[in-house]
């Protein structure tokens, strides 16, 4: 177990090694374009969250929003559609245009709210920059830069139940205010009129409003006008202070806005945004011909299909449109300004934006080419000066060679040739980033590949020797001889010597030390399995010897096994897949009860009918809607089935197998009773409460601390009385549902409540069906008397309390981990919090407390899995089956799934989808311990729980 827990939370690291190394690299030279400088100055205007369509569409009227920047695009500059890549959020966005590259991956080690690496950007190109805005945007660049000087808005200003167009203003006004202020100050005055000075103006109005009132809203589109006019009133307060039309102009978005007031993921809403570029060294428009189709294949980074005409509704058909990626926007800001790109900048020139001649375009797509070289040349002499063993990039093995065709196609004038050639440079050169961004994947992702099967193999041998019968056979008698001894010291003499080489290696090669540790622990399994040859000899002689159908028995189970670990596995991105299961699980169930049953019985029919009814569950939108009724009469649904059986139990007729197998000795039933009916009051009395707190809450009462009071007395209350219930199954099992029903009824706000009550009979079903399978055919067989311990185990018992596991057990395994993902899928998705309401805590704490509202949130979620270990807890206690060795069989089950999720872990796409890939690894990845725990909790609940087998041999 021990083992288990340091080989899960080490390789659960990997991943960080793996996935979001960052691909920023220091010390590579710049690059200064070998061209005149077009402009001497640029303003960079970004609307933050504005959409594509909602800029360029006409209104309702058939009147442009953006009256001014319409102008532009058909009498001064350029226009298209930036397309931004996943996660299209603020902060990447805005590094994207600025910086050039992309989303660091590394970025998740600081929860996505910073860039971990320092970087190269426009800005620290620059002489000098000014800056207007967000205090969330402006700091990343101009926090630690000298020659930056800026100015932002308190935080209090972004004011969600406002109008936030004040706030584009307010950089609009502060900007006026530098050039006023500049007539009085020469030093001011003298430092803007400087070359290569950028100005910026970050306008945060449209992301503010779309999120507060939509992107379709009055508000929003009121805010795009709002932007227009401020920058038509910049750009002639410009045209007028410098008088030199010398300044060149930018106007795009970091990113756009979904229909319901979100960004994050790589919807066209979110990824398209526009761009307007005019001024000092900027093309003039051209009328679009059939030859300017913007359809540029998979070209662009936001990974749509581009084959689109421009929309009817943008009425912009007949100016050429010349669409960019994000980080594009970078070098051509640039090579405007005669700066050398940012040094980790990936974009690519759009040349089509620049009024350059062919000499300057070549030179200046030359410089861009050869600063995104640079950065695979320092990539490559970085790995290849760490690595014995060194495999170049093969394609630019010979890169001086197209740095000097390139020089030559320039040099004699060649120039259509060498942006072909510098395009290809590009093209190659980002290829090889990423093979060396890569280069340590395979390796490391085969290094912890083998330690999780050296895992999932060393618990096989583990629980074969520990757990079943297979040491009680002849074959014992040959694993201890001097021989095997001689053997198995050998190999793990091997064994050490081998991780001492490797981790000399890594030395060598200066790897991180967790490296070491990730082969050190593959290399320490696989040693400690094969140190055990004489064991694995003797299991592969008794296969060889063992009869066909076992062996055809022990592939199916193999297969099957399998498939339907890989349904759970899908279940993670699609829970619908559990309804299918249930539906299936409930004709088999009722099934293989009637068929074991003898006479009539309704056992069946509860059965497939629990199926059924849980199905429904996983068809429901994980976000909960409110619906106190429900909620409600989910109080009286559980009250009426704890009654059903407990009814069941005592109406059985003492002769009947049903009653034989869950009932165990005879116990003073007013006793039981006493308790059962008084737990049944606590449960109708959290119902009450339930419907008096969200009362209060629906008129905008605070909830009185008297009535917080009594839901925690509820809640805590009613969960120490099981414990003081009858001993007997069905006694106990129902006194738990009933237990830790008022604390989650109290912490639901929709059908989740229902769900309890749906989980609880399905759990039922499954112990009965159990039964069936376990011992109504001796019933059968054997009149009503069920056989004794050694009957059932076919003597077998290695221990008073267990008997050995056998493959037929590995259903119950199996069981387990799909009831237990049902509990994590079944009303939500745990894997995203977001899935669960907060509002869930109100009838607790209404006060803003985060460590107590998330350990309420977090002991809601875990209700369900206490659930299903207790009627796990209590099959393990009817099969006489050891709960280690169980524990065993779903721990290799789901390693299996682990080793799946952890090949789809992603570091690019939506922030959502990227911690969701996380989540769903690091969940498998804990379940060594998460598991463990219930295993330690339940066991309060059910170590004395008796069964008719249980007490059989004392009656």
């Amino acid at each position: 177990v021990l083992m288990g827990i340091v080989l899960h939370a080490v390789y659960m690291m990997s991943i960080f090694d793996i996935y979001f190394k960052s691909p920023i690299v220091h010390g590579i030279d710049p690059v200064t374009p070998r061209i005149t400088p077009p402009a001497e100055r640029l303003v960079l205007f970004i609307a933050d969250g504005l959409r594509a369509d909602k800029f360029f569409e006409l209104d309702t009227v058939e009147k442009p929003r953006a009256p001014f920047l319409r102008s532009i695009i058909y009498e001064k500059g350029r226009w298209g559609v930036s397309h931004a890549r996943p996660p299209t959020e603020s902060r990447p966005g805005h590094v994207a245009i600025i910086a050039g590259f992309y989303e660091d991956p590394s970025a998740v080690t600081k929860g996505w709210k910073a860039n971990p690496v320092e970087f190269d950007s426009v800005f620290n190109r620059s002489r000098h920059t000014y800056a207007f805005g967000s205090p969330d945007i402006l700091p990343i660049f101009c926090g630690g830069l000298n020659h930056c000087s800026w100015s932002s808005y308190p935080h209090e200003y972004e004011d969600f139940a406002t109008d936030a167009s004040f706030l584009d203003e307010w950089s609009f006004d502060h900007f006026r205010g530098l050039l006023n202020k500049s007539n009085e100050d020469h030093v001011l005055k003298q430092l803007l009129h400087q070359d290569k000075l950028v100005i910026f103006l970050h306008l945060l109005g449209c992301d503010t409003n779309g999120h507060a009132h939509r992107p379709y809203s009055s508000i929003y589109l009121n805010n795009v006008k709002v932007v227009d006019k401020g920058v038509e009133e910049t750009y002639n307060l410009i045209e007028e202070y410098f008088k030199d039309n010398r300044t060149a102009y930018i106007f795009t978005a970091d990113h756009g806005m979904s229909d319901k007031g979100s960004h994050g993921d790589g919807h066209p809403t979110n990824t398209d945004t526009p761009l307007v570029a005019w001024g000092a060294g900027i093309q003039k428009p051209r009328l679009a011909t059939s030859e300017s189709s913007t359809d540029i294949g998979l070209r662009f980074v936001d990974e749509h299909t581009h084959d689109m005409p421009t929309p009817p509704a943008w009425d912009l058909k007949s100016i050429e449109r010349v669409d960019v990626n994000q980080a594009d926007i970078a070098p051509l800001m640039t090579t405007l300004l005669g700066l050398p790109s940012p040094l980790n900048s990936v974009g690519s020139l759009p040349m089509e934006y620049l009024n350059l001649n062919k000499e300057e375009q070549a030179e200046a797509a030359f410089a861009n080419a050869k600063q995104i070289l640079n950065q695979f040349l320092h990539k490559f002499q970085l790995k290849q000066s760490r690595s014995l063993h060194f495999r170049p990039f093969g394609p630019l093995t010979r890169h001086h060679i197209f740095v000097e065709e390139i020089e030559k196609l320039i040099s004699s004038r060649q120039y259509e040739a060498a942006l072909h050639s510098t395009q290809d440079l590009i093209t190659l050169s980002l290829a090889g980033l990423h093979y060396f961004q890569t280069y340590d994947w395979f390796a490391l992702m085969t290094t912890i590949t083998m330690g999780y099967l050296g895992w999932m193999v060393y618990v096989i041998l583990h629980v074969l020797k520990c757990y079943t019968s297979f040491l009680a056979t002849p074959y014992e008698t040959r694993l201890k001889t001097g021989a095997n001894e001689v053997r198995n010291k050998r190999v793990r003499i091997f064994g050490g010597l081998l991780m001492v080489l490797f981790s000399v290696i890594l030395l060598i090669e200066r790897s991180p030390p967790l490296y070491h540790i990730y082969l050190g622990v593959a290399i320490f399994l696989w040693t400690a399995i094969f140190s055990d040859s004489s064991f694995i000899q003797a299991l592969w002689r008794a296969l060889q010897v063992s009869r066909l159908i076992l062996i055809a028995k022990l592939m199916a189970m193999c297969i099957v096994s399998f498939l339907i670990l890989e349904l759970l596995v899908s279940s993670f991105f699609e829970r619908r897949i559990y309804s299918g299961v249930f539906l299936i699980a409930g004709i088999v169930g009722a099934v293989v009860v009637s068929c074991n049953t003898p006479g009539l019985s309704m056992v069946p029919a509860f059965v497939w009918a629990s199926c059924w009814f849980i199905s429904g569950f996983t068809l429901m939108p994980a976000e909960i809607p409110d619906h106190t009724q429900l909620v409600v009469f989910s109080g009286i649904i559980l009250v009426l089935i704890a009654i059903s059986v407990r009814s069941f139990d005592c109406m059985l007729p003492k002769q009947d197998p049903w009653h034989r197998i869950i009932s165990g000795l005879k116990h003073k039933r007013g006793v039981s009773w006493r308790l059962f009916i008084s737990q049944i009051i606590l449960v109708i009395l959290s119902s009450a409460m339930v419907w008096i707190s969200t009362t209060y809450r629906a008129q905008k009462r605070q909830l009185l601390l008297f009535h917080q009071l009594i839901n925690w007395f509820l809640a805590g209350f009613s969960m120490v009385l099981p414990l003081f219930s009858s001993h007997r199954l069905l006694d106990r099992l129902s006194s738990i549902f009933l237990g830790f029903g008022p604390a989650f009824l109290l912490l639901s706000i929709g059908y989740e409540a229902l769900f309890y009550s749906a989980l609880a009979i399905v759990l039922i079903s499954w112990i009965l069906v159990e039964c069936a399978i376990l011992y109504l055919p001796f019933s059968k067989t054997q009149g009503v008397g069920l056989p004794d311990q050694n009957t059932v185990d076919k003597e077998d018992t290695r221990q008073r309390n267990h008997r050995f596991l056998k493959l037929s057990d590995v259903r119950i395994a199996l069981c387990f981990l799909i009831l237990i993902n049902v509990a994590f899928f079944g009303t939500g998705n745990v894997a995203s919090i977001a899935s669960f309401e907060i509002s869930s805590v109100y009838r607790f704490i209404t006060i803003f407390n985060p460590f107590i509202m998330a350990a309420l949130l977090l002991f809601k979620l875990f209700i369900p899995f206490i659930l299903v270990t207790c009627a796990f807890s209590a099959i393990t206690n009817l099969a006489k089956l050891p709960r280690l060795g169980c524990y065993f069989m779903v721990l290799l089950f789901s390693d299996v799934m682990t080793i799946h999720f952890f090949f789809l872990v992603r570091n690019t796409g939506s922030w959502m989808e990227i911690g969701n890939s996380i989540s769903h690894f690091g969940i498998m990845s804990a379940q060594v311990v998460f598991i463990l725990l219930l295993f330690a909790i339940t066991n309060i609940y059910t170590k004395d729980i008796q069964t008719g087998l249980s007490s059989h041999k004392e009656v």
